[in-house]
């Protein structure tokens, strides 16, 4: 009985879209930590219901002909329970608004209407490639770092141009080269655990004819290619700290085990292991950072 309850709310929790919302929230703490600035609560506030509002859009967009037999219990549950979907999605618009309108700056309204065009134009089929309608994801090799560029916008950028404001009440100015260097960081960081979704999606892809990472090279180089980035992560991380920090340990060890969580992964694993271990490293980044400031200020 209790299995049979802990199961049902993970389902809630991962095929909700809540999950993947926190860690869009976790994402934008590990800026604000990083930056060593007061965390805003619009901006949280954005970033999960942004979130939230995308990835319901883009799983309603791409409804398949008949999703009770879909082979993806993801697209089973959502479709089982459209109307919370839509709920979600309809609540999410409705706190964007004031959200967006009230309590961004001119600047990162601007930034966020862009980013927000993208992660729309995304999935939805408004160019035409040898005569068929595609959206940005069917166009070559674009799907992973269109992902990647969206998250790092939304969870660097937003912050720190919301930090630089003139209505900022916690107004700071972050060098432009520690910015290159956050949103590099996230962008490879987001590309690595995105590749293995597309290794384990790789003959639907095929299918569909889409571009990604794993068609284009091959399941082995691909994995290889989630290596490089991780370890492209590290140099960056290593490099470019004064020292090594208690943030960089933390990091470190969660690039480590996220390394390790993608090798391990394969088309074999169930959903559970991609959209709440893998897609979890974004919220163990920022749990990681927390635990250990606080060791640090015990010992």
């Amino acid at each position: 009985m209790l299995k049979k309850l802990g199961s049902s709310i993970l389902d809630f929790l991962l095929f909700s879209n809540l999950f993947i919302a926190i860690c869009a929230v976790a994402q934008g703490l590990v800026t604000y930590h990083l930056l060593k600035a007061k965390p805003s609560e619009h901006v949280l506030a954005f970033l999960f219901f942004s979130t939230l509002l995308i990835y319901n859009l883009a799983v309603l967009l791409s409804k398949p002909k008949e999703p009770q037999n879909s082979p993806f219990k993801r697209v089973r549950w959502i479709f089982a329970h459209h109307r919370l979907t839509i709920s979600t999605t309809l609540i999410s618009t409705l706190c964007l608004i004031p959200l967006g309108l009230l309590y961004l700056s001119f600047e990162a309204k601007l930034l966020m209407v862009f980013v927000g065009l993208l992660a729309v134009a995304y999935n939805i089929p408004f160019l035409t490639l040898n005569g068929k309608k595609i959206g940005l994801r069917n166009i070559p090799g674009i799907k992973l770092f269109l992902i990647a560029f969206v998250w790092a916008s939304s969870c660097v950028l937003l912050p720190i141009v919301e930090l630089e404001s003139v209505t900022s009440t916690h107004q700071i100015n972050v060098p432009l080269s520690e910015t290159v260097l956050l949103v590099a960081k996230r962008f490879l960081f987001i590309c690595a655990i995105t590749v293995p979704f597309d290794i384990r999606d790789l003959f639907q892809d095929k299918l569909y004819e889409l571009k990604t990472i794993p068609v284009v090279l091959g399941e082995k180089k691909a994995w290889i290619f989630c290596q490089a980035l991780l370890a492209i992560y590290l140099l960056l991380l290593i490099l470019f700290t004064q020292g090594i920090n208690i943030d960089v340990i933390g990091l470190t060890l969660t690039v480590i085990l996220t390394g390790w969580l993608i090798f391990k992964s394969n088309i074999k694993r169930n959903e559970y292991f991609y959209f709440f271990y893998l897609d979890g490293t974004m919220l163990l980044q920022y749990v990681m950072l927390v635990l250990f400031g606080l060791l640090s200020t015990i010992l």
